[in-house]
């Protein structure tokens, strides 16, 4: 087997993938994360996370590189990390009995290959009906300031969730692993 690298520095990803009990390595891409001017959301993810993988090919010219990336989307409009409570807070009162839709791409590149399997897994929340009091200890308890749609599913964030739905809680957290198994297993990789 080719060796596995996250391209990613994502605590929340490395545990995930942690989980499928291979060996591998964490590398951090350097990429521009712009959005593109009228790109479609499910787009962007998908574009993101192949260029993450890519952009580590050639100092891992013989590895499976593992890319993905995540946008929030509450109706038409893209949220997504809120870097602080003012914003945080502004996300979750909009986000208040609505559905929020977290779309996550996925890439697997093989480097020696050049072959590169890309994807994006949707996954929605429906939100309680949430007053400001809610949010705001909410906030203080759980400070989800790097995580889109301002919440943390894997915490306490859960306790805003009315239900969900989609084909991987996981890629909720930022890597769908049963995807993300479909395209190892593709490159032969054996799971267990």
């Amino acid at each position: 087997m080719l060796p596995l690298l996250l391209a990613s520095s994502s605590a929340y990803r490395r545990e995930l993938l942690a989980r499928l009990q291979l060996p591998f390595t964490c590398s951090s891409p350097d990429i521009d994360e712009s959005h593109r001017q009228d790109e479609p959301a499910v787009e962007l993810v998908k574009r993101l996370a192949e260029e993450k993988a890519r952009a580590l090919a050639g100092s891992h010219p013989a590895h499976l590189i593992i890319g993905s990336d995540q946008v929030a989307v509450l109706g038409e409009r893209i949220i997504g990390k809120p870097h602080t409570f003012e914003k945080a807070r502004e996300q979750l009162l909009a986000s208040s009995g609505a559905s929020v839709t977290f779309l996550t791409g996925l890439a697997l590149l093989n480097s020696q290959t050049g072959h590169c399997q890309v994807d994006c897994v949707p996954f929605t929340v429906h939100m309680r009906t949430l007053d400001a009091a809610r949010i705001e200890r909410y906030l203080h308890a759980e400070q989800p300031y790097d995580c889109a749609g301002s919440f943390k599913a894997e915490g306490l964030g859960v306790s805003l969730f009315q239900s969900t739905e989609g084909p991987d809680a996981t890629s909720l957290i930022g890597l769908p692993l049963i995807r993300l198994i479909d395209m190892l297993l593709a490159e032969n990789v054996q799971i267990p």
